[in-house]
């Protein structure tokens, strides 16, 4: 028996979404277009940050990582889903079971606090314009970041050493496309209750207060722009915070739905239609979200591309 993990199962099975052939061709296509339009549209997000002056300021350095985190989050699952498919296997090891609950556990605080922090950004900006500079200065965006990780690979080891010496005795089939907490939990044959209960109360605790952060901070937000008498710098106002908005109730919702809800009241199906909606829809549609309706982010989308045609 071993000390950390007494289970004798040394892989897991990935059911994926689908056993129909036609429909794993389909979904093939589906998850690599999806994946090809996350890693380009938010290589294209950080490239025309970094690239356009006019767009060196909190409010993108901080939409940069978060395209970096969305395209590490998309990569800590997609490339194995397409990897099985393309080999004919739907086998994961024990350790790369736990290495992906880690860094899926680190991607999804990382976004969880940089959605936060974009917030009090926008609160800063918009009810306490004339200090904005003096208090959203580069060493605190920095500072911002960086507790931001420490905290998410605390947090991260916690729940995957958690997961480690559980015991898996004999079921190894997981019907879901990755290794997530919520069907892993439903397979070991030991008593999951401190897992249970540190995602409910510790896990929790980090997600539910940025988000009531991120609710306070555009309450804010609301009141100081009703008061704005000009209509277009209104307009101007809302249209910048409600990409934000739109990006924050897409990736809360479907957390809160998934994880936030005792383990027996779960089903398959419904977990991974929502975590397909976290792990591979969201990071996608962000590029999308944050450009489209932000002329200075169109700009230099529209500069790094010409610049990439050119140079052809």
């Amino acid at each position: 028996m071993r000390s950390l993990n007494q289970s004798s199962i040394s892989e897991f099975l990935l059911l994926g979404l689908s056993r129909q052939p036609h429909q794993q061709q389909l979904l093939f296509l589906f998850f690599l277009t999806m994946y090809l339009a996350t890693v380009l549209g938010n290589l294209l997000i950080i490239l025309a940050i970094s690239t356009d002056s006019r767009l060196h300021t909190p409010m993108y350095f901080f939409l940069s990582n978060l395209s970096f985190m969305d395209i590490c989050f998309s990569s800590t699952t997609v490339p194995k889903v397409l990897a099985n498919h393309l080999l004919g296997s739907q086998t994961i090891s024990f350790s790369g079971c736990l290495m992906q609950i880690y860094f899926l556990c680190v991607f999804a605080e990382m976004d969880n606090f940089l959605l936060a922090v974009m917030a009090y950004d926008r609160f800063v900006a918009i009810c306490h314009p004339l200090h904005y500079t003096a208090k959203m200065t580069p060493q605190l965006c920095v500072l911002l970041v960086a507790v931001s990780w420490v905290v998410a690979n605390l947090n991260a080891l916690l729940h995957t050493l958690l997961m480690a010496r559980l015991s898996f005795c004999a079921d190894n089939v997981i019907p879901h496309f990755f290794c997530d907490v919520t069907p892993l939990l439903r397979l070991s044959c030991s008593d999951t209750y401190l897992n249970e209960m540190m995602i409910l109360f510790e896990a929790g605790l980090i997600v539910i207060a940025p988000f009531i952060c991120i609710l306070v901070s555009y309450m804010f937000i609301v009141c100081a722009v009703l008061r704005i008498s000009s209509r277009r710098r209104r307009w101007k106002a809302f249209s910048t915070c409600g990409s934000h908005l739109a990006v924050v109730f897409l990736f809360y919702g479907t957390i809160i739905s998934l994880y936030f809800n005792p383990i027996s009241s779960h089903s398959a199906e419904k977990d991974t239609a929502v975590a397909m909606m976290y792990t591979v829809v969201t990071p996608m549609l962000n590029p999308f979200i944050y450009s489209l309706r932000n002329k200075d982010m169109k700009g230099a989308l529209g500069k790094v591309i010409t610049i990439k045609f050119l140079s052809i």
